[in-house]
This record gives structure tokens, sequence and C-alpha cells, in this order.
């Protein structure tokens, strides 16, 4: 009796190859910090502590197949940060993988990842207990990550503007009165 699964079907809605190739050649690191953007704005205030204290400076990979690009990560404690470009390759503590697709539909709640997973179009590698956390306290949030009536009044450019403002204030030098 053969157990072993059926090779994954192939999924229609992949990058097209040159596309792919051309992202390939683009620096890792901004698109990690975007990622990291993201993910703090929709999920660093949902996530456990309990479940922090298991990310704290574990390095995570999200390996988008069909872009040819993967964004390196931790969480800190108090959110999640991008990881500079090593000068050698550095094994993440836990990558997973899918395509960009999949990725989409996973943060709209639009598929399980279940059933990504075993259907073999999303791929987790490494720490698997690591990965099965971050995977159930990810479903433990009710919230669509890329409802976009949900970042509207977030992504406004005048919010955007005001938070920037409010980060150039902060990070300018305090000059003495009377001077």
């Amino acid at each position: 009796m053969n157990l072993s699964s059926p090779a994954a079907p192939p999924n229609p809605l992949q990058l097209p190859a040159p596309v792919g190739a051309l992202l390939s050649r683009l620096p890792a690191y901004p698109g990690s910090m975007l990622l990291v953007a993201a993910l703090n704005l929709a999920l660093a205030r949902h996530l456990p502590a309990d479940v922090g204290r298991l990310l704290q400076h574990k390095r995570m990979r999200v390996q988008v197949r069909d872009a040819r690009v993967a964004f390196d990560f931790a969480w800190n404690g108090q959110r999640f940060v991008p990881h500079t470009p090593p000068l050698a390759p550095a094994v993440a503590d836990v990558t997973l993988s899918a395509t960009a697709h999949d990725f989409l539909l996973l943060a709209q709640r639009q598929q399980d990842p279940d059933t990504l997973f075993f259907s073999r179009r999303l791929s987790m590698e490494g720490d698997t207990e690591l990965g099965l956390v971050v995977k159930n306290a990810l479903d433990a949030i009710e919230l669509p990550v890329l409802d976009p009536r949900q970042w509207k009044h977030a992504l406004a450019p005048r919010t955007v503007l005001g938070h920037l403002r409010q980060r150039l204030e902060a990070a300018a030098p305090r000059r003495p009165h009377g001077g």
C-alpha cells in the first residue's frame, strides 16, 4: 500500500517566469523591511505573549517561490524586525514557502494553511514546532490580514504623512532655546 501523497497539482496562478527572474535580482533587505512593516501593522498587536516569547530572536523566512525572493526577519519582543543581509547566507530557524498567490490567499483568509500544506502548495522547513506555533497563532487571529477595509485609515495619505512627521520630529536633535 502506497501512502505517499500525490504530486502537487500545478498552480495556474503563478507569476510568469520572466517576472520571477526580474524580482530575483532585487535586493532582499528592502523587501524584508516592507514585510515587517506589514506584519507590525497587521499582526504585532495581536500576537499572544507566550507566542512572542517562543519567537524571540528566532530567524524566520518567507520564501515566495514564483517570485524567487525570500524575506528574513525576527521578533524582538516588541515588534518584527528585518534581518540585514548577511555576508554568508544564514539558515533560518523556520522557512515558509509558497507562491505569491497562495500567500495572498492565506493573508486574505480565502485559503486554509492546512489545505495548502497537504496539497504541497505551502511548505515549512526547519524547526517545525516553531512553524506550527506560528501557524496556530495566525489561525487564532480572527481578522483577515489583507482586508482593504481594515487598512483604509492606516494607509490614508494624511495618516502616513502624520506618522512620518512624528518620526522625523522624534529623531531630530533638540536645539536649546535662545540660541
